[in-house]
């Protein structure tokens, strides 16, 4: 039998976006479903719960910072948030209320599938619990057995740079926020100790990456946070 069509809800008041939308995943074997105020959106993520949600923030009735609070009341559902605004207060906040990723408009299509084939993966997992073993290319990075390995090479990390990887393979092809790492790494009371996580970044850069200053794995989501990129 063959598999169900992800289902992918986007909540977004101009019809242009939608439009392109409906256009763009229609052909990649998608569901959609749309709504065009923050209400019909979240009317529709219960009546018929999406595998992915794409929100906008500038919505007619709520702001879209409300609509994901209300949805991570009762549902870890992939969110990506696709909006114009792009201050890097606005993406900070969305993503630390619980939204999964930040796109800005305008995007191109390349990029927004790659986001939401990770959300659909993310989204499999059980209670977010990350895979034992994470691939990325030639990285393979083993969390029970504590393994690090570049082209079967084995790769020796500190305590805390492992820490560092470890939380950023839990959420490959998120984005983590600053002040998540500080807190989940370091601990409470390091939020304003940024540099702390420059220097760590930096170090698993030089282990791990081919070309330390054009990252391939370790990508810097400016002013943000951190993302692990998965091939």
């Amino acid at each position: 039998m063959s598999q169900p069509r992800p289902t992918i809800l986007v909540i977004d008041d101009e019809p242009q976006i939608r439009r392109f939308l409906r256009a763009t995943l229609s052909t990649q074997e998608f569901l959609l479903l749309e709504a065009e105020t923050a209400q019909d959106g979240l009317r529709e993520a219960v009546s018929n719960p999406p595998d992915v949600v794409l929100l906008d923030l500038g919505l007619p009735d709520l702001d879209g910072m409300e609509v994901i609070r209300r949805l991570r009341q009762w549902t870890r559902v992939p969110i990506i948030i696709l909006s114009a605004r792009g201050q890097e207060s606005d993406k900070v906040a969305a993503l630390d209320l619980g939204a999964d990723d930040y796109l800005t408009k305008p995007f191109g299509v390349p990029e927004l599938m790659a986001r939401i084939r990770v959300a659909l993966r993310h989204g499999a997992r059980t209670d977010g619990d990350a895979e034992p073993v994470f691939v990325s290319g030639e990285l393979r990075v083993d969390l029970v057995k504590r393994d690090v390995t570049l082209g079967g090479s084995e790769i020796r990390l500190t305590p805390i740079e492992f820490k560092l990887l470890a939380l950023l393979v839990k959420h490959a092809g998120k984005v983590v926020t600053q002040g998540q790492i500080l807190k989940e790494v370091w601990g409470p009371g390091h939020d304003d100790q940024s540099h702390y996580l420059r220097v760590f970044v930096h170090q698993l850069r030089q282990k791990l990456e081919p070309m330390p200053a054009k990252p391939k794995f370790l990508i810097t989501e400016a002013g943000v946070g951190y993302r692990l990129r998965q091939y």
